[in-house]
Parts: C-alpha cells; structure tokens; sequence
C-alpha cells in the first residue's frame, strides 16, 4: 500500500478493535479480585481450614489477601514492557494468545492448589504474565488504525473490556464461589478465558506498510500542536522529562481506583449491614463499578478527543478526589444510594486515566513504537498498587480504611497540577525545522 491516507477505517481496523476489547473482558478478572477476597478473608479465623465447598483452603488476612492481587499487578506492570516489545515486533496475535493461555493456566493452578501459595503462583504470578502480555497487545493495534482525533475514543473502547470484565465476572464469580467452591471459580474461569483468547486472539491484525490512517477535513491547530509528527524510540522517550511525568501521572490516577476496586465488596457489606440482601450480595457494587469502569474509559476517550487529553484528566480527578474525602462519612452512615454514587466517580476517573494514558503516549511519541512505548508509560499503573497494600494494612491495625482514602485523594489533586504543567514534548527535529522521514513521507503522500 502507498503511503496515502484511505478515505475510512478498513474493516480489519475495526475487527481489531472488538476482538481486543473481547480478550481484555477476560484479562479483567483482576477487577473482580474482591469477589474472592470476601470469600477467603476473616481476621478472626485468620490460619483456620476451611470446611464444605471449601475445604482445603484456609482463612486469610486482608493483607495477605492484599500480596496475590499486589503481586499481579506488579508483573502485569513489568510484563506490558515485553508485551510492547512483542506486539510491535511481531504482531498482537502472538501476545495475546500467549497471554489468555498464562491467565487460564493461573486460574486453574490457584484452583488446583487452594492455598494463598496458589493464589500467589497461579493468580498473582502466572496472573499478572498473562494480563501484561495480553493487555500489550490490542489497544496499540487498534491505534495504528485511527488517526488522533479517535485515539481516545478506540483506546477507550478497547481498555472497555478490561474495565467491564467486572460487571460479569463478579456475578458469574460469585455463582460458581456458591455453587462449586473457590477452586471450582478459578477452574471454570481459566478454560473460559483460554477458549476466548485464542479465538479473538486471532481476530487481531496490524495496518500493511505505509498505510496512513484517514484524518477529519476539518483538523484544526492545537490538534496538529497537541500530536507528534516524530515516531520517538523507546531510548528517545527516557530524555524527555514528559515520559516521567506521564508515569506519575498513571500512578497517580491508578492507585485510587485499585484501592476502591480490591475493596469494593467489603465497602458494600459494611455500607450495607442493616440491608440484608445487599450484604450478602455485595458482588452487586463490583459489577456495578465494573460497567462504570468500562463506561469511564469510552466517556472519557470521547470527551478527551474534544476538550482536550489534560483537561479531561484534571476534571476526573478533581471530582474523584472530592468523593474519596467523604466516603468515610458515607460508610459511616450507612447511606447505600450515595455510596454507588461516590465510588462510581472513583471507578470512572479510574478507567478514565486507562483509556487517556495511551492517549497521551501516542500524540507525545507517535504510533510506531506504540507498544513498547506504552508499555514503559504503563509501568506508572503498576506502581499504583502500593495503595491497596498499604490500604490493607492500615485497615487490618485501624479496622478502617479511613485514612488511605484521605491519602488516595490528596495524590490525586497533585495529579490535577502536574497533567497541567506537562505539555508535549517536542523532538529535535522539530525545534530546528528539520523534517523526520516520517513528515517527508507524508507530505510526498499530499
């Protein structure tokens, strides 16, 4: 193909972004992590066997609950660098089947072994290769199809899965929790998600050579000024100071969003204590905070191609910060109606800050090294997960999660100064006039 724009989207860019968004639905079983932790946790039988559909596994603490999802988020951080590194070198096929076939290994080796070491080597390390080789792949192949005015929108879509994995996930967790114990979830979970992931794995395909995606007539400057004309390196990206803010800004807005997600069920069962049927179906705000998750991240890519990648990041977390200051008045009284509302805005801004970071990453340093690129960027997300432990722990000296919230929503209103001071980052060639092959490229293409 010559290096033209086409006038629309080819078919294969659009297949490539539902399948992507179907596998990332199986990769988000990390959202619906609170699922299990109810189940497995009770400080006061904390070491005690478990009897009935449980047998064999043992009661736990919230902070030992807390080390597999930890640890999953902390591989699936570190493992998105090689995933990149796949995905621009060999094509998303390759990532993403290998990561569905790590996860589904990982969820039956945690339900075959059903013990916190299970939980530790199937969920949290063979977990967490799984969802970093496998999340690597869509969203940067899905991107090289659209030209910037869509980023938001496409990454959105995409990033949807992982976020609404949650609002199935949790009810379909929690039948086979009922019905066929905690190793029996993992199982059924784990041949599911192999089934899906090779499939849709195979559903995904990178643009030919030279392809250009189509641009709207009506392109104005600060859209031409707010995207790179440079396919930046992933050694290029370490000299820009923006890379290193692009990471703070990630961990910033992860660490508020995974302390509300790995604690979800519990906030409703005490939120909810003087309405049995909620206590005992808290799985009810999991799914819920898994379809505004998902909801968050397509809003937000959409109104972030509009108003702007830093004034949408600066409103979610303004307004996030504000409801994470009163959910502790909340709990306390026991008002369930507002607590949907408050850690609704949590999980939006939460899946909001995942569909705006690659954003980000693409209009600094350009589609090529997408992959890659957003891979060392995504290291800032899994950085966000010392909030859930500490959250953990605070909670288990103090029986509350009072103060991380506290915590949680002052880093999130640093967010709001340092997104504003970032601004792109300009490349070499730009300062000095010259033009990359990229831009000599394209102007032959007019």
């Amino acid at each position: 193909m010559s290096a033209q724009s086409v006038e629309s989207v080819p078919m294969k860019g659009w297949i490539t972004t539902f399948a992507g968004t179907t596998i990332n639905l199986c990769l988000g079983i990390l959202y619906a992590w609170s699922i299990w932790k109810k189940a497995l946790v009770n400080v006061d039988k904390a070491g005690e066997v478990m009897t009935g559909l449980n047998a064999g596994w043992t009661y736990l603490t919230n902070a030992q609950a807390a080390t597999p999802f930890a640890i999953c988020v902390i591989l699936f951080a570190v493992l998105m660098i090689p995933g990149g590194r796949i995905q621009d070198r060999f094509g998303p096929k390759v990532g993403a089947t290998a990561g569905g076939l790590f996860l589904a290994a990982g969820c039956i080796l945690a339900g075959l072994m059903r013990s916190q070491l299970g939980l530790i080597l199937g969920f949290g390390v063979l977990g967490g290769i799984g969802m970093g080789l496998g999340y690597a792949a869509p969203t940067p192949a899905a991107l090289k199809w659209f030209g910037p005015h869509k980023r938001g929108l496409i990454a959105g879509t995409v990033v949807a899965g992982y976020g609404g994995a949650a609002i199935y996930i949790g009810g379909l967790g929690q039948y086979f929790i009922d019905h066929y114990g905690i190793s029996g979830s993992f199982i059924a979970l784990g041949l599911i998600f192999a089934v899906v992931c090779i499939f849709c794995g195979q559903l995904l395909f990178t643009p030919p050579k030279g392809y250009v995606a189509p641009a709207p007539k009506n392109v104005t400057t600060k859209m031409v000024a707010d995207t790179t004309k440079h396919d930046w390196t992933p050694k290029e990206i370490f000299q820009s100071w923006q890379f290193y803010a692009l990471v703070a800004m990630f961990t910033i807005s992860t660490q508020s969003g995974l302390l509300i997600i790995a604690n979800a069920a519990g906030l409703l069962k005490k939120a909810a204590a003087d309405v049995p049927f909620l206590a005992a179906n808290a799985w009810i705000l999991v799914s819920f905070g898994g379809l505004v998750n998902a909801s968050g991240r397509v809003g937000t890519g959409f109104y972030s191609d509009k108003i702007g990648r830093v004034n949408a990041y600066c409103l979610n977390c303004a307004i996030s910060a504000g409801c994470l200051f009163i959910l502790p008045f909340v709990i306390a009284e026991q008002n369930v109606i507002l607590l949907f509302l408050v850690v609704g805005v949590a999980y939006w801004q939460y899946g909001g800050g995942l569909s705006l970071m690659p954003s980000f990453t693409a209009d600094f340093y350009g589609s090529k090294y997408l992959g890659f690129n957003y891979g060392l960027v995504f290291l800032g997300w899994g950085m966000g997960f010392f909030m859930t432990s500490l959250g953990g722990t605070i909670e288990d000296l103090t029986g509350s999660l009072r103060w991380a919230f506290y915590m949680s929503a002052g880093l999130l209103m640093v967010g709001v100064v340092l997104a504003y001071l970032t601004k792109r980052p300009k490349h070499s060639e730009e300062k000095v006039g010259v033009m990359s092959p990229q831009m000599v490229t394209e102007k032959a293409g007019d």
